[in-house]
C-alpha cells in the first residue's frame, strides 16, 4: 500500500477531486481504491465541463440519450450523462461505503451553481437528484451560502446527505456545522434514524494564500513599512485558517449538544480540506496534504496532488500541531490589515460564480452538440 493508505490510517480519508467518464471505464477509480486506499470521490461544475464539454467521451452516450429523449433540454441532457458518471462511481465505492458501514464511500454531485442563492430551488434539486441517482453513498453538494444554510438543514432532516461547499471562512463554517446539527435535530423530532446520514464541510485552502500572497507582494513591492513581517506570512494564513476551524470543530463535537446527537448514533460532519492543489511553484506540491493531518478530516485532491503526495509525501498528525502558532498568524494578518475576511466573502462570491460560468459553458458545449432536427 502507498503513502496514501498511511494518510488514511492517520485520519485523514483520501478522496478524488476528478471524474471523467474514460477514467472511470479505464478502471482507474478502481485501481485507487484497491492501491491507495482511496474512500471518496468529488465533483463540480468545472470538472464536468472539462470532462464533457472537451473532446468526443460523452458523444455516443449523447447521441443515444437524444435517439431516446428527443427534443430534450439540454440541462437534462447534461444531468443524464452528469448522473451516469456518478452511479458509475457510487458502485465502485460502494464495497467501500459497505466495509466501512457508511462511515466512508462517498461520491459527491452539485446542485446547480446558478441556484446558489435560493433556499426553495437548492432543496427541491436535491431530492430530484437524490431520488435520480438512487444510491446510499452519495452527497448531494450545496454551496454554503447564506441560502444553503437553511437548505442544508432541510435536505440533511430529510435523510440525504450532503457535501457543504466553498466554505472558507470560520463563521460561515460554524453556521454551516450548526445547520447540520439543526438538520440531524428535526429528524430525531421526527422519529427518523440519524445513524446512517453523512456530512463533509469542504473549508477551501489554497485559493486564499493566492489571495492573500497577492496582496503580501504588492505591498513588498511599493517598500511596505511591515515588509519583513508581511513576508513571513506568505503560504501560511491559509493553513492557520484551516487549524483554527478543526480546533473549533474538535471543541463543538464535545459540547453536550452534538453529543447528545453521538448517543443517538449521529456522526461529526467531518471537515473536507478542498483546492489543496498549490498554486505557487515556490511551495511544496503537497504543502496543503503534509500540514492538514487529523483524525474525522478529508482531503480530496486532484490526480497531480495525489501523484505528489503519493512520492513524496510526509504523514504525521499536523493538524493539531502548534495551534498558538496558527492563531498568532491569524492574529499577525489581522494586525498588518491583510483582510482575511474581505478575501474570504470574496472567494465565496468568486467560487459561486466561477461554478456558475463553467456550468453555462458546459451547457453550451453540450447544446452544440445537439442534434439539427428538420
Amino acid at each position: 500500500m502507498s503513502k496514501l493508505s498511511d494518510l488514511s490510517a492517520a485520519g485523514t480519508a483520501v478522496w478524488l477531486d476528478f471524474v471523467d467518464r474514460k477514467f472511470l471505464a479505464a478502471g482507474g477509480l478502481q485501481k485507487l481504491v484497491d492501491e491507495d486506499g482511496l474512500t471518496g470521490v468529488t465533483s463540480n461544475p468545472s470538472i464536468f465541463e472539462k470532462a464533457m464539454g472537451h473532446g468526443d467521451a460523452y458523444d455516443a452516450s449523447l447521441a443515444k440519450y437524444d435517439a431516446a429523449h428527443a427534443g430534450a433540454a439540454t440541462i437534462d441532457r447534461y444531468e443524464a450523462q452528469a448522473i451516469e458518471d456518478i452511479k458509475a462511481a457510487a458502485d465502485t465505492l460502494r464495497p467501500v461505503y459497505d466495509r466501512l458501514d457508511a462511515r466512508d464511500g462517498y461520491v459527491s454531485l452539485e446542485v446547480r451553481p446558478t441556484i446558489a442563492d435560493d433556499t426553495d430551488a437548492t432543496i427541491a434539486e436535491a431530492q430530484k437528484l437524490w431520488a435520480a441517482v438512487d444510491k446510499p453513498n452519495l452527497m448531494i453538494k450545496i454551496p454554503g451560502t447564506l441560502a444553503g444554510g437553511p437548505a442544508i438543514s432541510a435536505t440533511i432532516a430529510a435523510g440525504i446527505n450532503v457535501n457543504v461547499t466553498l466554505l472558507f471562512a470560520q463563521d460561515a463554517y460554524q453556521r454551516i456545522a450548526e445547520a447540520y446539527v439543526t438538520g440531524l435535530e428535526e429528524r430525531v423530532r421526527q422519529g427518523q434514524p440519524i445513524d446512517r446520514l453523512a456530512s463533509v464541510a469542504s473549508f477551501f485552502v489554497s485559493r486564499i494564500d493566492s489571495a492573500i500572497d497577492k496582496k503580501i507582494d504588492e505591498r513588498v513591492a511599493a517598500g511596505d513599512k511591515d515588509a519583513d513581517a508581511l513576508k513571513t506570512l506568505r503560504g501560511k494564513v491559509a493553513i492557520a485558517n484551516a487549524k483554527q476551524a478543526y480546533a473549533w470543530f474538535q471543541d463543538f463535537t464535545a459540547s453536550e449538544r452534538w453529543q447528545a446527537l453521538a448517543a443517538k448514533g449521529a456522526r461529526p460532519q467531518r471537515l473536507l480540506w478542498a483546492s489543496t492543489g498549490t498554486k505557487d511553484p515556490a511551495y511544496p506540491e503537497t504543502l496543503y496534504v503534509d500540514t492538514l493531518i487529523g483524525h474525522d478530516t478529508v482531503n480530496t485532491m486532484p490526480p497531480k496532488t495525489m501523484d505528489a503526495f503519493r512520492e513524496k509525501g510526509t504523514v504525521a498528525e499536523t493538524l493539531t500541531q502548534d495551534v498558538a502558532g496558527a492563531r498568532h498568524v491569524l492574529a499577525e494578518a489581522e494586525r498588518l490589515g491583510l483582510d482575511l475576511t474581505g478575501v474570504t466573502d470574496t472567494l465565496v462570491e468568486e467560487g459561486v460564480a466561477s461554478f456558475a460560468k463553467a456550468f453555462e459553458d458546459l451547457l453550451g458545449a453540450i447544446a452544440k452538440k445537439q442534434p439539427v432536427t428538420a
